[in-house]
């Protein structure tokens, strides 16, 4: 079993407090000593500890992730719904084909989950300054908190446009739907907050790997700007990073991503898993949706890479191939990948031409041959590699050509490893054809880790790159609110465009 930072298992001991305890001949006329209520929790340092890891299990939860199917790559041209041709076809289904609707399956737990872990921030940023306790343990409990609320916030600011703005743990009955504008301004005055209370990352001691740190909310802060257009402000963020000196690219794509590479100097920030069955025992269900079905069990098989993925990589000749789809015939960790009985090697259509073959996500890989291990895959959420790119595309925009080069060529010069036959340095300088380089760069890098629909829509691709498949300009560039939330407002809370 992997080291833990001991935020695992945390989320356990927060539900136990939850359970009332009847030991007591006078217990109904006492207030519930096991309750977990707003009056009486937090109120020690313990509980500002145990309600702030609470705080890190929501990223453990299946519904954080996006409901708990990868419906990002899903939408774009990374992927397929995957699994077998029957599991899940009239719920992840539409997803590929964009004939969703209000009701899909995953958005209102996506929605419930992020709020839910939003309601738990704001238990830490109200209720622990009132805690007599360390100042500085303290001010860290706070910055963590509002780093969270900024990743929440931020997650559905990007799936649905505004939403309505929590704060307090006593929110009012009806709360009206705020605008992006007004989302994005809480989500960048949480992050200012937390950076200046926030440790860096070599100032955590070694049993507190994965906590928030100073450079994975300035990385956030700078990506909130750039998704904004705002690219002198995101250019300042990424640098900061950059400079730090804190962070590098790992030699190996393949290791990065591997038990192994785990909080390595690429990592930013990642969700801490161990691999045991079950959200509150530390485990999370990312890697297991998408494990290789079949021979070994790994798990569902969702988020099968396409084909058009596949094929960009081999007419580029980029070695990151290997690293991104385990295709069946691979043999990995001395394991044999033989796939699904019930899942079509190939699949072609009535013209004979093939569009899909069963194949898998490599960078969710966990060694083993069980289940159970694939839920101790840590999901990244920040890489280093992605705040190069992310920094290049800003410097570009902000046309600073020297450095937009270096830092993608520098993500390029990892990829190609020791053959320097593939994938030769960018020399592009005009802006316009040097920031498509970058974009292409991404899909690379980033291929199924959940960043090629949301850069699609917001570089503007997303007709171009998905009309074919069914996107709708004026439509999808926003997921729609559950229905069930528009039911409970009764109507009050109005539907994204083109929804209705």
């Amino acid at each position: 079993m992997k080291e833990t930072d001991k935020i695992a298992g945390f989320a356990l001991i927060l539900l136990m407090l939850l359970m009332p305890s009847a030991c007591s001949d006078d217990f109904l006329d006492k207030p519930l000593q096991g309750e977990l209520t707003q009056e009486f929790f937090p109120s020690n340092a313990n509980d500002a500890f145990l309600a702030t890891n609470a705080v890190y299990n929501t990223l453990r939860n299946w519904f954080y992730n996006y409901g708990g199917y990868p419906i990002y790559d899903i939408m774009s041209d990374d992927a397929l719904k995957g699994s077998n041709p029957s599991d899940g076809a009239a719920t992840i289904g539409p997803y590929e084909d964009f004939s969703f609707n209000t009701n899909a399956d995953g958005l209102e737990r996506w929605w419930n989950t992020l709020y839910e872990g939003i309601k738990r921030t704001n238990v830490v940023i109200e209720k622990v300054p009132e805690i007599s306790m360390n100042a500085d343990l303290k001010a860290r409990y706070i910055a963590e908190a509002k780093f969270f609320r900024a990743l929440f916030y931020f997650d559905l600011v990007t799936a649905w446009g505004g939403g309505p703005i929590i704060t307090s743990t006593e929110p009012p009955t009806i709360v009206d739907r705020a605008t992006r504008e007004e989302v994005n301004a809480l989500i960048e005055a949480d992050l200012t907050e937390a950076i200046e209370n926030l440790p860096t990352k070599n100032e955590y001691g070694p049993n507190e790997l994965g906590r928030a740190t100073r450079d994975a909310a300035k990385a956030l802060l700078g990506k909130v700007f750039l998704y904004q257009n705002n690219f002198t402000q995101a250019e300042t963020y990424f640098l900061e990073v950059i400079n730090s000196g804190l962070y590098a690219l790992d030699t190996d794509f393949i290791r990065t991503h591997s038990e192994e590479g785990e909080f390595n100097a690429e990592s930013v920030f990642e969700v801490n898993a161990i691999p045991l069955d079950g959200t509150v025992n530390g485990g999370s269900q990312w890697g297991n949706v998408q494990g290789v079905r079949g021979n070994p069990n790994r798990g569902w098989g969702f988020n099968r890479p396409s084909l058009d993925l596949i094929n960009a990589f081999q007419q580029n000749q980029d070695p990151r191939l290997e690293g991104t789809v385990i295709f069946l015939g691979d043999e990995i960790d001395g394991i044999p990948i033989v796939g699904d009985s019930q899942t079509p090697d190939e699949v072609r259509d009535e013209n004979d031409n093939l569009i899909e073959i069963e194949s898998y996500n490599r960078k969710v890989w966990v060694t083993g041959t069980r289940v159970v291990e694939q839920w101790g895959h840590n999901r990244r959420i920040i890489r280093y590699a992605d705040v190069l790119l992310m920094a290049a595309e800003a410097s570009a925009q902000n046309n600073n050509i020297p450095q937009a080069l270096n830092f993608l060529n520098e993500v390029r010069r990892r990829a190609r490893g020791n053959n320097p036959d593939v994938l030769p340095d960018i020399t592009e300088t005009n802006p316009a054809m040097l920031l498509e380089s970058i974009y292409d760069e991404r899909r690379f890098e980033l291929a199924l880790e959940g960043h090629r629909y949301p850069d699609l829509i917001r570089t503007g691709k997303a007709v171009e790159v998905l009309g074919a498949q069914g996107f709708t300009p004026g439509k999808h560039e926003l997921l729609p609110i559950p229905q069930v939330e528009i039911d409970l407002t009764e109507g009050r809370m109005q539907q994204n465009p083109g929804w209705n």
